[in-house]
């Protein structure tokens, strides 16, 4: 019957390679190792205090830094998602992982190679011959039990863990932007603050001159005054660095020179501030919006493939190969069809014993797998304390500058009064120089306070993984 298929086909087909056809036929679906399932971790229902926060509603997260409207921080959100080098980085990793899946699913097709040899050899009895060979050569390792497909499925989690990863460096950089512009602005003000209070102490110290000189006043009370200018202007210097080495941050940012900003930033501006009632959702939606968490998930899902990648190994692996071409003993008779040669046919291989080498690659694998999943939980428990820290930190920031606005007010009534009465005669420099301190405390904390309450309300946009749908990852070559 064999011998009559031959016959009616022509062709060289050898039985094994007709069971080998019908194990891909009937095989061809199957895969082994475990298929992954989406890990679903339990959350609860509400965040611990959301109500001034409007805990309920899906928050917008769509370039959540307009909500400040100051359109110089805008414009430099938008710049830097253009320009900086760590969004290059990534997607250059976005790039790899694809180059890495291609060359996974090559696995699953035919290779061939050109060859071409030409040697010279010598029989004992002293003749010498030349012989000349072409063709080309082919091989198939079919993918019966499904390693190399497992393979493919690891590198396509691969590639989305990349695309995870460049929004969650995209969600970094607009936090990072805003909140170094937030604090150069706070440095500003404060810079303003006390040039003001400076001002205003300088007067004081040339009217307690004046009043010495009359002879209403000592010695120590003109010290005092001028100790106390020279107290609040050594601040100065400390401020107008930590101004400027923000600018410089915020040009690397940008992927610019640090000093590329500085014209552009150094004017002096109010600190952006944003509504604080900004709708954070529920816990189990920030499962599906962080970078982060998803990106986690991608790595199980790889993990888990690679489980499957190990677990071919136990099994045989089946090839088809074949070579056509020519051989000659004369190189002007190398390409003439009568010196054709061919040959194919199937070949098999099974690894049955590799000292448990197989067996322990898969409990490796297993192992990552597990660790894959405890990073995921460790993700998503720091991702809901961030959340709960951030929503904290933002409404006892509030009541901190609610506070300090009122002393900020009760202090410049004080410096008044106090002024007044020193001029009149009716108390001494102390309270004068005491309330004065005072204003300029409680003025910078209130500005430092306003800078804190926004950089706390970036800390909850980043924390709820926002604005990174802006990402055009199908676009990235």
């Amino acid at each position: 019957m064999y011998k009559m298929l031959r016959q009616r086909t022509k062709k060289a087909l050898l039985l094994p390679d007709v069971v080998i056809c019908f194990c891909l036929i009937f095989a061809g679906g199957c895969m082994v190792g475990p298929d992954y399932i989406p890990y679903e971790m339990e959350v609860s229902k509400n965040w611990s205090d959301t109500a001034r926060l409007h805990g309920g509603a899906e928050p917008n997260m769509v370039q959540w830094w307009a909500s400040f409207n100051d359109p110089t921080l805008t414009s430099l959100v938008e710049r830097a998602l253009k320009s900086n080098l760590d969004l290059k980085q990534a997607r250059s990793r976005i790039r790899q992982a694809r180059a890495a899946r291609w060359s996974a699913e090559g696995g699953l097709w035919p290779s061939a190679d050109v060859t071409g040899s030409q040697s010279r050899s010598r029989t004992s009895t002293g003749v010498k011959s030349n012989l000349y060979k072409t063709g080309l050569d082919a091989s198939w390792e079919m993918d019966i039990f499904g390693g190399q497909r497992r393979d493919i499925e690891a590198a396509t989690a691969d590639v989305q863990a990349a695309v995870e990863d460049l929004r969650d460096v995209w969600v970094t950089l607009a936090a990072e932007i805003a909140v170094n512009y937030i604090e150069l602005r706070g440095f500003q003000q404060e810079i303003v603050i006390l040039q003001r209070n400076l001002d205003t102490q300088k007067k004081t110290a040339e009217l307690t001159r004046t009043r010495f000189q009359g002879g209403f006043v000592g010695a120590l009370d003109v010290a005092n005054a001028d100790a106390l200018v020279a107290t609040t202007a050594a601040q100065l210097p400390p401020l107008e660095s930590s101004a400027q080495q923000t600018i410089h941050n915020l040009g690397v940012l940008l992927g610019a020179e640090p000093s590329a900003l500085g014209g552009e930033l150094n004017f002096t501006s109010a600190v952006p501030s944003a509504p604080l009632r900004a709708p954070v959702g529920v816990p189990s939606e920030l499962l599906r919006r962080r970078p982060d968490i998803r990106r986690a998930e991608s790595q199980i899902h790889a993990a888990t493939a690679r489980i499957g990648v190990a677990t071919a190994d136990l099994f045989p692996k089946f090839t088809l190969s074949g070579s056509v071409g020519f051989q000659s003993h004369y190189a002007d008779q190398l390409v003439n069809w009568n010196k054709r040669i061919w040959s194919m046919g199937p070949s098999a291989s099974w690894n049955i014993f590799d000292a448990g080498r197989v067996r322990a690659n898969i409990e490796t694998r297993k192992s990552l797998q597990e660790q894959s999943i405890l990073t995921y939980q460790s993700t998503v428990l720091i991702a809901m304390q961030e959340v709960e820290d951030a929503m904290v930190a933002l409404a006892k920031e509030q009541e901190h500058y609610d506070a300090l606005q009122k002393a900020v007010n009760f202090n410049r009534k004080a410096v008044e009064l106090a002024t007044t009465l020193y001029t009149q005669g009716e108390t001494d420099f102390l309270n004068v120089l005491s309330a004065q301190r005072s204003l300029y405390s409680s003025e910078d904390a209130l500005v430092s306070s306003r800078r804190t309450i926004s950089t706390n309300l970036v800390a909850l946009y980043k924390a709820l993984g926002g604005a990174w749908e802006n990402t055009a990852v199908a676009e990235i070559p």
